[in-house]
């Protein structure tokens, strides 16, 4: 794929109208190919299934070809290059459910809703996180999603650049604690250590330094501070959803006052 600073790939790096009208099939289809079946979905459904299995350094068009059984410059009938096709891969993971119910029945429900399935995306499809997707090319996939989204938080009263701050910043914390575990999950691969093991080799080390009195806040934290049961991505979720509840309260008392004093000075 088209690689941005420091190896990571980048959306919107290549024909970005072309790419739109792929995305929302506004372009011309290709004639009927010497391949019969292959279709753009079929491309990136493969795509997406080298990325996921293979890692998206995997992905080329020499290799989505060769997944399919089909030549690699078929493929260049129905898509110009890495560079678009990456796009079309990020637009069909992210393509979001119908069942609206699922996002519960208030704006708080719905942002936790946004925040663990943002997660479950996340390790679903680890490759996601080495996308820089600062400058997104907006597909159908996108445009609905946000939709959907904003459709259930618009009672929280707030400006609409306000709205979409919320779910940029559900986003931001979701992105930083799915990367954190990728991480983890890379390191025990790279290293053939589990955690425990991880931790355990530093153990006799450490608790000399915690016994020293070096460190008392530290050693005086509970064994079970750094333990795998607390669910730290839960517990940072409803802190944020927690602050977002007071802003909007404060929001709603002060537009309250704000329209109180208007008809205060209208009847005078």
């Amino acid at each position: 794929m088209t690689s941005g600073s420091g190896g990571t790939d980048t959306s919107g790096s290549g024909d970005i109208v072309r790419t739109l009208h792929l995305l929302w099939d506004t372009g011309k289809r290709p004639s009927r190919g010497p391949k019969p079946g292959l279709t753009l979905d079929r491309i990136v459904e493969a795509a997406v299934r080298i990325a996921d299995t293979e890692g998206l350094e995997a992905v080329s068009m020499r290799r989505v070809s060769t997944e399919l059984g089909t030549g690699t410059m078929s493929l260049y009938r129905y898509v110009p290059g890495k560079g678009e096709l990456l796009d079309l891969m990020l637009d069909r993971v992210q393509r979001p459910g119908d069942d609206l119910s699922a996002f519960g029945d208030d704006w708080r429900s719905a942002l936790e809703t946004l925040g663990r399935e943002s997660l479950a995306l996340y390790q679903r499809h680890p490759w996601l996180l080495k996308v820089n997707q600062s400058r997104p090319v907006l597909g159908p996939s996108a445009i609905d999603g946000m939709e959907k989204v904003i459709s259930r938080i618009k009672p929280m009263g707030l400006r609409d650049p306000e709205l979409v701050s919320v779910v940029i910043m559900i986003d931001s914390y979701v992105t930083g604690a799915a990367r954190t575990q990728l991480y983890a999950k890379e390191a025990e691969r790279r290293t053939g250590l589990t955690d425990a093991e991880f931790w355990a080799a530093q153990y006799p080390v450490l608790e000399k330094i915690m016994a020293s009195g070096r460190f008392p806040v530290m050693a005086s934290l509970s064994e079970d501070s750094f333990g795998p049961d607390f669910d730290h991505f839960e517990f940072g979720l409803q802190r944020i959803l927690d602050g977002l509840e007071v802003f909007v309260e404060h929001r709603t008392r002060d537009t309250g006052s704000d329209q109180g004093a208007d008809e205060g000075r209208r009847s005078q």
